[in-house]
Formats: C-alpha cells, structure tokens, sequence
C-alpha cells in the first residue's frame, strides 16, 4: 500500500512539472482583486457579462436619481431660504407633482426588474452541460471531482504563506488547482460536508451556497485562458477566510492532456489509497 501512495505521490509530482512546462501554471491572472480597484472583476464568462452590463444600467439609474434630488434639494435650499422667502406658502396639495412622484419610480422599477428577471433567469437556467465538476466545502477546504473524467477527485488547501511562491497571491492561492477548459460549457454541482459554505467565483459571476444534504447547481463558460481566484462567502467557522478557490482555465487541448496526468493521480484507483492515507 506504501508503494501505491508513494507512485501516486510522484505522479502528481509529474503533473505539477507538466503544467510548468505545458504552461499552464504560468498563464497570466485574469480573476484576481488588485490594490485600489473600483468596479468589479473583469468578465470571464456570460453570466458575469450580463452582470456588468446590468451593473452598468444600475449605475447609470443610481447616478441620475443622485443629480436630480442633489439638483432639486439644491433649488429648494436656495428658492424658498427665509431670507427670499419670508412669508411660507400655505400650498398643501399639487395633484400634478403627487401623480408624478408616484408614477416616475414604479416606472424606474419597471425598466430595473425587466434585465434583473432577465439575468436572474440566465443564471438560474443551467443550459445543457459538456462536462461536470462536483464541489464539496469542507472545514476549511474543497474537495472536487470530476465523474465524466474516471471519477478525479482531489482536495485543495490554501498554500501557508511560507510556502508561497512568486506570484501567487497571499490567501487566495490553492495547492491544487481546478482545471477547466475554455469554451465549455461546465455544470457545476455544489454541497458541503459538515456546515454551510459558498463557493464564489467573481470573475464568472458565480457565488452559490453550498448546504448540507442538499445539492444545488449553477454553471460557466469561461471565455478566455487564465488564473481565476475566489473564496468561501460564507462565514463557516474560524478558518472562514482560508479557504480560497483557484480555478486554471486551459485550452481544451491542454485539458485533455491534464486529464490523462491526473487520472493516474486522483483517479479510482489513486483515490482508494487516499482513503488509507491518514489526512493532514
């Protein structure tokens, strides 16, 4: 059993050397917070573009209302002051302005709920799939698997910030990544094991609850090649804040290689000896 998990062992190694060389651990960050940033994430997938386009709109909106009462709170101040205006009106009813301050919002909520029921549906709908990824929180890690590739399935820590190598980020790096192809639609399957957690993604637009005994789904597309970061949204437990998400989006070519790596490693037959391997 010792030579099993040790073969195991130095095929993973042989994984790592791969995505080293292959390049995928050297692709560019695409989902990542930066110091001072305003504004979201830049998009990687649809749904994360509909969110920003519906941001957009929300902002646009938010801006106007913010001008027009700043500009009438302005007029007020300045039209009816004491000094312009020592006699106050006796004026208690204007049926034009009633009509039109109830009217005016039910329209902005209108023009508002149409794109929110519109994305909310896009979101919500899983399309059909061409591969699925299970994701299981744990305290405080996440286990995956993938069932339509010989069932791999890994846990993923958060790399200590002694480990830390250049360029991965403090509290968001993982040791080891989920690997997803480009341009494929993903169904993604979500539950906890012990308490409830959330697996949020920014730059896919994703951040659904995952709940014991209960298995709730959402899906992606990734658009473009890269190093995505997220973490848990859920106040879980004292290690709340340690237990990021790294998702590496490759090219399905690039993938597929990866699949026949990580199957010798965290395949059936690897994950057997991981149970008889006593946890960390």
């Amino acid at each position: 059993m010792k030579r099993h998990t040790i073969r195991a062992a130095g095929v993973a190694a042989l994984i790592s050397a791969f995505c080293s060389l292959g390049g995928l651990s050297g692709t560019a960050i695409a989902g990542q917070p930066q110091p001072w940033q305003l504004g979201l994430q830049e998009q990687a997938s649809p749904v994360m573009g509909q969110l920003v386009s519906f941001h957009n709109l929300l902002l646009v909106i938010i801006t106007v209302i913010t001008l027009f009462v700043l500009a009438l709170m302005g007029y007020v101040m300045f039209r009816f002051s004491a000094k312009r205006n020592p006699q106050a009106t006796k004026t208690s009813h204007n049926t034009l302005l009633e009509v039109a301050w109830t009217v005016v919002p039910v329209i902005i909520l209108v023009v508002v709920a149409v794109p929110s029921f519109r994305v909310l549906y896009f979101l919500e709908q899983v399309p059909e799939s061409e591969m699925t990824i299970k994701v299981t929180g744990r305290q405080w890690y996440w286990d995956y698997e993938y069932p339509d590739h010989n069932n791999i399935a890994f846990s993923s820590y958060m790399v200590q910030e002694e480990d830390l190598k250049p360029g991965q980020p403090r509290l968001l790096a993982t040791d080891t990544n989920v690997v997803l192809p480009v341009g494929t639609t993903v169904r993604i399957q979500i539950t906890a094991g012990d308490v409830i957690h959330a697996w949020a993604m920014p730059a896919f637009g994703i951040k659904k609850d995952a709940v014991p005994g209960r298995l709730n789904e959402t899906w992606v597309r990734i658009e473009k090649e890269g190093l995505y970061y997220g973490q848990c949204s859920e106040i879980c437990g004292v290690n709340h804040g340690f237990m990021p998400i790294t998702v590496e989006a490759v090219s399905k070519e690039k993938f597929a290689e990866w699949v026949e790596q990580a199957k010798l490693a965290y395949g059936t037959p690897s994950r057997e000896v991981a149970q008889a391997t006593p946890a960390r």
